[in-house]
């Protein structure tokens, strides 16, 4: 497994993942030359992708995607009511949609969700997310091993809390420390958005849906960090300090996606960007 993410936070989100010679994106928030460029410096030509994966329909996660489908023609996979709204937004070729209500969804004996498909050897499947979206999902990838990303969440439902277990390479959201939040210059409804049910998750909520897990990912970024109200250290030391205070802290390799800088995560992988 290969994943690389190529951007993470309000600017912009793009996830490149490669599984068992299958090769997807997550999001394309940023521009098409960036993913394009992102792509080349791991040797991959966007043209030998399968699809593209979309959480939802803001645009920090489709910035680039009609750019990136007018270069290349990869079909994009999300649920309808998803890309519906999507389209409002922004103008992309019919035939590039996949739908997930049409593409005969199964859930048999293994299967990594009550709804998945197949790409090339793997297991795809979405897993509902509460955000203030159409039809928000996380994505989660099964083949030799798992890969599982979780993010724009306004909290860790049951079904999410499921959708986490079994990853080998887990990517949750850790979006803000309530106190910078509080406390710093957003209006307050802006504020209550974020803190709400549909708005984005807190360290601490990331760290406690961490300790629960009982089957442990080897290794966890954690994503969509806010610029205001947030630090990669403030958000790895809050999830370190609530892991070892369940005995947690040596078990899992905590690393903190940027929305500038490339990180790379899988097998044999070593951290780009690692906070103490």
């Amino acid at each position: 497994m290969q994943a690389v993410v190529l951007a993470s936070g309000s600017k912009g989100n793009a996830v490149f993942v490669e599984l068992d010679g299958v090769k997807l994106i997550i999001d394309a928030g940023i521009s098409a030359t960036r993913i394009k460029k992102g792509l080349a410096a791991y040797g991959v030509e966007p043209a030998e992708l399968k699809g593209v994966l979309l959480t939802h329909e803001h645009r920090d996660h489709i910035a680039g995607l009609a750019t990136f489908l007018k270069w290349y023609r990869v079909p994009i996979f999300s649920r309808r009511a998803t890309l519906a709204a999507m389209s409002r937004f922004v103008q992309v070729p019919q035939d590039c949609l996949q739908p997930l209500e049409e593409l005969g969804l199964f859930a048999g004996e293994g299967s990594c969700g009550r709804e998945s498909f197949r790409l090339g050897g793997l297991e795809v499947a979405p897993f509902s997310t509460s955000h203030d979206a159409a039809a928000p999902v996380g994505w989660r990838l099964r083949g030799s091993e798992n890969f599982t990303l979780a993010t724009d969440l306004g909290f860790v439902t049951s079904s999410v809390q499921a959708a986490l277990e079994g990853a080998d390479v887990l990517m949750l959201e850790a979006n803000h420390d309530r106190d910078m939040l509080q406390e710093g210059s957003y209006p307050w409804p802006l504020k209550r958005r974020i803190l709400s049910n549909k708005g984005h998750l807190a360290n601490t909520d990331a760290a406690w849906a961490l300790a629960r897990l009982r089957h442990r990912p080897r290794q966890v970024v954690l994503a969509h960090l806010s610029e205001e109200n947030n630090r990669p250290e403030v958000a790895a030391g809050t999830v370190r300090k609530i892991l070892a205070r369940q005995g947690l802290a040596d078990l899992m390799d905590i690393a903190v996606a940027s929305q500038r800088e490339p990180l790379e995560a899988g097998s044999g992988k070593v951290w780009a960007r690692q906070c103490s």
